[in-house]
């Protein structure tokens, strides 16, 4: 069981990874200069999945990491 728990800690968390690394938007040198970017925008489409899929990854890997700790 222990070992099961293990492997699918060690696959949530390189998803978890792979997915928050894919969510990384490029603000550009703009910031560095004092452009404004303070554009109010909301998550549509692919990038919406993408973070509630981020939420779900992150509550799982929680819940496994304390499965695991009751478990051993």
């Amino acid at each position: 069981m222990q070992t099961y728990l293990n492997i699918s800690q060690i696959v949530l968390a390189v998803a978890l990874i792979l997915i928050v690394l894919l969510q990384v938007r490029g603000g550009g040198l703009g910031g560095i200069f004092g452009q404004a970017d303070t554009v109010y925008r909301t998550k549509r489409g692919l990038e919406k999945t993408m973070f509630q899929l981020t939420i779900v990854l992150a509550v799982l890997f929680i819940i496994i990491a304390i499965v695991s700790l009751r478990v051993t």
